[in-house]
């Protein structure tokens, strides 16, 4: 088993309301229920994160594409497709 950390936040009282319906639910204690919730919004942010990263390392090294290119790039198959 990993090591574990007891952390703490501050919440709003309807927020606390809400965690503790998820528990009752569940049946369980409201610790499981939001390192639960933690572990799956963690998941999302990395995910944006990893997505997020390789576009920055791109504009730090000046590889872009001018938004006027771009936009005459998408005009150009929005055509395409009308014409087909």
């Amino acid at each position: 088993m990993s090591k574990q950390t007891v952390i703490s936040a501050r919440v709003e009282n309807a927020m606390l309301d809400e965690l503790d319906r998820i528990a009752a639910f569940h049946e369980r204690s409201r610790a499981w229920v939001i390192a639960r919730l933690l572990q799956q919004a963690t998941a999302r942010e990395l995910e944006y994160i990893e997505l997020v990263e390789p576009a920055l390392e791109d504009v730090a090294a000046g590889r872009l594409i001018p938004h006027e290119e771009v936009m005459a790039q998408i005009e150009a198959r929005l055509a395409a497709r009308k014409a087909a």
